[in-house]
């Protein structure tokens, strides 16, 4: 199971960019099954980072890790035809370092260590005191 589809990666890096990175035959295509290999080995890692402390696969993909998934496998798509661009590196140490403070517990997926959904402790209210300076308070003038 991949956390990412083909769909999200054109929709992230566009057609162009796909191709670039997945076609090693030159027919100007998107290679499903060098893409698909790629967005598996995202996934594995993404696997390993969170292995910790969720049980994973997750069945139900959290959104961020849809984006992640994308930047690793762009990361590991990049070969002898496609070079490696600052940005390209930049997003991949990026979605490393995310990944890690996962594993690490100092972020959260909005999940709890056996998979359930995370519940929110009592939300926030905000309530006013009134106006301070109210057309009452100030016999309609001004300051």
């Amino acid at each position: 199971m991949t956390y990412a589809s083909r769909d999200d990666m054109v929709r992230v890096f566009g057609e162009r960019e796909c191709i670039a990175l997945s076609d090693r035959n030159y027919n100007g295509t998107i290679d499903d099954a060098v893409l698909t290999g790629g967005l598996e080995r995202a996934s594995a890692r993404i696997d390993s980072y969170l292995a910790g402390r969720y049980p994973v696969p997750w069945t139900d993909t959290p959104g961020i890790l849809v984006g992640i998934c994308c930047d690793i496998a762009r990361y590991e798509l990049v070969g002898t035809d496609t070079q490696p661009t600052e940005d390209i590196r930049t997003r991949y140490e990026d979605a490393v370092r995310y990944l890690e403070r996962v594993a690490d517990g100092r972020i959260t997926l909005g999940r709890m260590p056996d998979g359930s959904v995370a519940q929110g402790s009592n939300p926030s209210r905000f309530a006013s005191a009134g106006r301070v300076f109210g057309r009452g308070e100030t016999n309609g003038g001004a300051f």
